[in-house]
């Protein structure tokens, strides 16, 4: 430890704002750095490693330079307490350092050798991690001079990325404090940090957030956009007129507790904002731990933003998270760097290389989010997290006595709810201190009970404890989960307000651990379910059939007995997928078997399935497509249903298909055929006819292909009605041949085996005018559209008989 004798002695605290002199503990994970513009006797910076308890301070009298032709002068001067890099404010006139000191830049710094050995030798070579000062620098110490008293050094910029040929261009770019955007003037005169922006709009409500998913690994390729995952509570802020309010993760209101950041979100320069973003201590570093530590010392804080889901009025969440954060950099332009409020930054680059430099600087983590995808409450898909450090909630259900004196419990028990049922998770003995000890003591009073709350056979680690009602959550660090599904070497981070007991479950942390788990989903055996299926959008292929699961019955309105054609990736996307249309074994019992009759006179076994099992049995055998037939088995030569796949060239938008879609319906209308439309979660669009069952395949074929060449004859330079390469180009080809005896079209609420996991899902014909894209929908969108009644059921089955022959005959000769 370092002295600061000469600090304390310069000083009288009575007068000066300046912090006093108090010593920390050195080292930690991120070492501080501070520059501070200083408008004393004379014009100075001065410049502040974090070392040694202490803060190493010298007078850069004109200011850093990016420059590594410059070498600045920096005189030496007494060690400054480490809490003095938080000191903004004005020294009166006559005290020591009188005048106006303004936090210039701050950040972490990173030592390329010893410091000790370098304040010897007289070099200190560093890397910076600021706002404003990057890359490399070294300070080098001047040989002094006879009977010069004070030590020079000199600050000199390394030749590397953040180098610049101007000689000020730091210190004239940067004119503003870092952290509160006021210019020297507006310190001197006292004024406020933020000051309020006229909220001229009404004030968002709070909406539910969006939460990630667990995984072992980032996901793979483009379409993603990483950030670092933050150790701390979640806030929504939202701004409007009446104020502020800030929002913790399940809606309770805690702009008290997160009261330091009302001001600076009353400054926010819109009309009304809904904003999504993580607050953690300090001024950009602690853990979960220290942030419980601020919130109860009021010690700063700081909000990473990350999302918006409202601005001026205007719901974003349906926009893909792009649109959002060009929104939300928009409101965020002008804040202070290093103010309370900042933007999260987004890590360019591969994930798993981004994850690898997180977690050797020590941090928590890494989010990955789908960058077309758009905001929804609730778990998701979209959102990928990945751990360095295995931590999770777990609710309090217990604690287990202590023989030590002045220690109230040894352990806490804990459990988390899988399917409302309270599991045992194990014990957590280490992390307390005596602080901790009492606050949980206190709140485990009001909740005693004598039984345990579990409905389980406990083991008998469990025997003697004393029990509560499960209603406290904990943050707990630990090392792994057992086979038992029981933590191993659980640390005590925290007591957590902002969940609630039911809202916990630590499932995905237990199978995380467990490798190639093993999961019923909808009374299914699903094998396998952590094995990646779709390595960009982050699916698992228990997440496939989670996804089957949710849509089952929706599904089996159109799918069930009916002949299917399943296309099969059981290594995911990424490997070998083949249609299968024929039964074979190792389904499934869910999965049946129908003999139907070829065209050669031999009889061969087709699949179908009749109930929720039966997809999920598919899912099982790593099915991700389904085909269907137009015809039920029942009455397997009559089809209740014809298809129109419209498929454009390469070279087609989106609006051409919408087009086509719109003629197409207009002419079956005019047959006296009603029709759905259902983006394919691919290319095109496919416009639905239900039908009664009064005609056989053949005369449903010929109206088909009749239908599509008369519109192809009509408009030869939009539609073609022929398959052939040459003759779709620059034309949407309007596919009727899905309408023979065998032919499959893909079934509604199927995902498709491309990257992005993309849903075929029936839409409105009003709806498919807003679209802009055939692919728009995913696995997070199911949870929502099943709200709304199928817009299949919206069209009459009508026959293609006598009547609709003609009525297409007189179509054909307008």
């Amino acid at each position: 430890m370092r002295s600061l004798d000469a600090y304390e002695k310069k000083r009288d605290f009575d007068i000066t704002p300046e912090p006093r002199a108090a010593l920390v503990e050195a080292g930690g994970d991120r070492l501080s750095f501070v520059i501070q513009k200083h408008d004393a006797s004379r014009l100075h910076y001065d410049f502040r490693l974090e070392w040694g308890g202490v803060l190493l301070s010298w007078a850069v009298t004109k200011g850093p330079s990016a420059d590594p032709s410059q070498k600045r002068l920096a005189v030496r001067t007494e060690d400054h307490p480490v809490s003095y890099g938080g000191f903004e404010g004005t020294i009166p006139k006559d005290e020591y350092g009188g005048g106006t000191v303004m936090l210039w830049d701050t950040g972490w710094w990173e030592p390329l050798h010893d410091p000790e050995e370098g304040l010897k030798q007289g070099k200190l070579h560093f890397r910076l991690h600021g706002a404003r000062m990057k890359g490399g620098w070294a300070l080098v110490r001047m040989r002094a001079k006879k009977a010069e008293k004070r030590e020079n050094w000199l600050l000199i910029k390394e030749r590397d990325d953040f180098a610049r040929r101007t000689a000020d261009a730091l210190t004239n770019r940067h004119r503003t404090s870092v952290t509160t955007g006021r210019a020297m003037r507006a310190i001197a005169g006292g004024k406020p940090a933020a000051s309020p922006a006229k909220h001229d709009k009404p004030r968002p409500r709070f909406r539910e957030v969006q939460l990630a998913t667990l995984r072992d690994a980032p996901p793979d390729g483009e379409g993603w956009q990483h950030e670092a995952k933050f150790d701390g509570y979640r806030c929504v802020i939202a701004v409007g007129k009446g104020g502020v309010r800030l929002y913790s993760r399940n809606g309770k209101d805690w702009s008290d507790r997160f009261g330091a950041l009302c001001e600076p979100a009353a400054a926010l320069a819109c009309g009304s904002a809904l904003i999504d973003g993580e607050v953690i201590a300090g001024v950009g570093g602690g853990d979960f731990s220290a942030l419980q530590k601020a919130l109860k010392a009021g010690d700063p804080l700081t909000c990473y933003l990350f999302d918006i889901l409202a601005l001026d009025g205007e719901d974003l969440t349906a926009k893909p998270l792009s649109e959002r954060r060009e929104a939300l950099e928009g409101i965020m332009e002008g804040q202070p760097p290093r103010g309370p409020l900042r933007l999260s930054p987004v890590i360019e680059g591969d994930g798993a290389a981004a994850l690898a430099a997180l977690c050797e600087a020590g941090s928590e983590g890494l989010i990955s989010k789908r960058i077309d995808a758009p905001y929804r409450g609730g778990r998701s898909s979209s959102w990928i997290k990945a751990k360095c450090i295995r931590r999770a909630e777990f609710v309090v259900a217990g604690w287990s006595p202590s023989d030590k004196k002045g220690r109230p419990f040894s352990s806490l028990i804990l459990g988390s709810y899988e399917k409302g049922r309270l599991i045992y998770r194990g014990r957590i003995g280490t992390g307390f201190n005596g602080d901790d000890m009492s606050e949980l003591m206190d709140a485990m009073k009001p909740l005693a009970r004598k039984t345990p709350p579990f409905d389980e056979d406990l083991p008998g680690e469990a025997t003697g404890a004393g029990w509560v009602t499960p209603r406290l959550v904990v943050e707990t660090e630990y090392a792994e989960f057992t086979s038992e599904g029981r933590i191993r070497h659980g640390v005590y981070k925290g007591l957590r307000e902002d969940k609630d007991a039911e809202d916990v479950s630590a499932s995905a942390e237990s199978k995380s651990d467990s490798g190639d788990a093993e999961m019923t989903i909808g009374g299914v055996r699903i094998s396998s379910t952590s094995r990646s299926v779709y390595p960009d959008a982050g699916l698992t292929k228990g997440e496939v059939a989670e996804h089957y699961a949710r849509v089952a019955e929706r599904m089996l309105d159109d799918v069930a007995d009916r002949p299917l054609a399943l296309l099969r990736c059981p290594d995911g996307i990424a490997g070998d997928c083949f249609f299968q249309k024929h039964a074979g074994k190792g389904f499934p019992e869910g999965v049946k078997s129908l003999p139907l009759e070829e065209k050669d006179g031999d009889s061969v076994d087709y699949m179908y399935v009749s109930d929720p099992k039966g997809i999920l049995g598919a899912a099982q055998m790593g099915t991700l497509e389904f085909h269907l037939w137009g015809a039920r088995r029942d009455r397997i030569e009559r089809p209740d249903r014809m298809v129109f796949d419209l498929d454009p060239d390469e070279g087609l938008g989106f609006e051409a298909v919408k087009a086509a879609a719109g003629e197409v319906c207009e002419g079956l209308h005019a047959c006296g055929l009603d029709s759905s439309p259902m983006v394919t979660g691919g290319k095109g669009v496919h416009v639905i006819v239900p039908l009664r069952r009064i005609s056989e395949w053949e005369t449903v074929k010929y109206f088909a292909k009749t239908f599509a060449n008369i519109l192809a004859e009509r408009h030869p330079d939009r539609y073609t009605a022929t398959m052939s390469k040459a003759k779709r180009k620059g034309r949407v080809f309007i596919d009727w041949l899905r309408n023979e005896r065998g032919a499959t079209a893909i079934a509604p609420y199927s995902l498709r085996a491309r990257p992005g996991a993309a849903v075929a899902l029936p839409v409105t014909w009003s709806e498919l005018q807003d679209l802009d894209r055939p692919d728009k929908f995913h696995v997070s969108d199911m949870e929502t559209r099943l709200k709304r009644p199928c817009p299949l059921k919206d069209a009459k089955a009508r026959g293609i008989g006598a009547e609709a022959v003609e009525a297409l005959e007189h179509w054909a000769c307008r």
